[in-house]
């Protein structure tokens, strides 16, 4: 299966973020690459307890590409990312930025750090993170996705999402309520996770910076005409 690593041990053990024998610059539409990536099994066959299949939506012409953490189980049912309650609050959000929530789905691209529901928190509230572990053996895929896409403008979604384009140790207080331009000319948009069990985006503290990310948005979405 192209793109697929036959060599997680040193795939996990290598200091770099790719594994050299399984690089995906073979892939050269988005559809080639999301049908390995349907049948994608590196965690499961790493040991990492994953649930259903790979979730992502939005085709190779999108100009706007959206990254969450990891799908939930409604996402899972529905096939589709932010379906669930976290993707209700999200839609609210871009409503306010312009954008409902069939047009957004229909022109954007919605993807994560990590294409499978890693299971429920242990502890009981919310799901489980993804490990770094399960996070490296899925980044080609997500490489993948933006080399193919060539997004203008992206949101990243919660902490796991942002720090791939900021500082590991950012905090969201630095970054939500601004843009910035990336090393490849994009339009980096942080905002926080929607989750019900987030408690920053309901601490009205941050409302005003949540605002200001939304208008960012809409200041973007007018000028690449969106």
């Amino acid at each position: 299966m192209a793109g697929v690593c036959q060599c997680l041990d040193v795939f996990l053990t290598s200091p770099w973020p790719l594994c050299t024998l399984c690089l995906m610059d073979d892939y050269s539409n988005l559809e080639a690459l999301h049908t390995d990536l349907t049948r994608c099994r590196r965690c499961a066959e790493a040991g990492y307890h994953i649930e259903g299949q790979p979730v992502f939506s939005g085709s190779q012409s999108a100009r706007l590409m959206l990254i969450g953490q990891a799908p939930g189980v409604t996402e899972v049912k529905l096939g589709y990312p932010f379906g669930g309650s976290a993707g209700q609050r999200l839609f609210k959000w871009l409503a306010q930025a312009g954008w409902e929530e069939s047009g957004f789905r229909a022109t954007c691209y919605m993807t994560s750090v990590t294409k499978c529901f890693p299971g429920q928190n242990p502890k009981g509230n919310g799901d489980r993170v993804p490990s770094a572990a399960e996070q490296k053996l899925c980044r080609p895929w997500l490489d993948g996705e933006l080399a193919l896409v060539e997004p203008e403008i992206i949101v990243p979604i919660g902490g796991l999402a942002i720090r791939l384009f900021y500082s590991p140790e950012i905090k969201l207080e630095d970054v939500i309520g601004k843009s910035m331009v990336d090393d490849a000319g994009r339009q980096i948009v942080p905002l926080p996770h929607p989750s019900g069990a987030s408690r920053w985006h309901s601490n009205p503290r941050h409302l005003g910076q949540i605002e200001q990310a939304l208008f960012c948005l809409r200041m973007l979405k007018a000028e690449h005409g969106l």
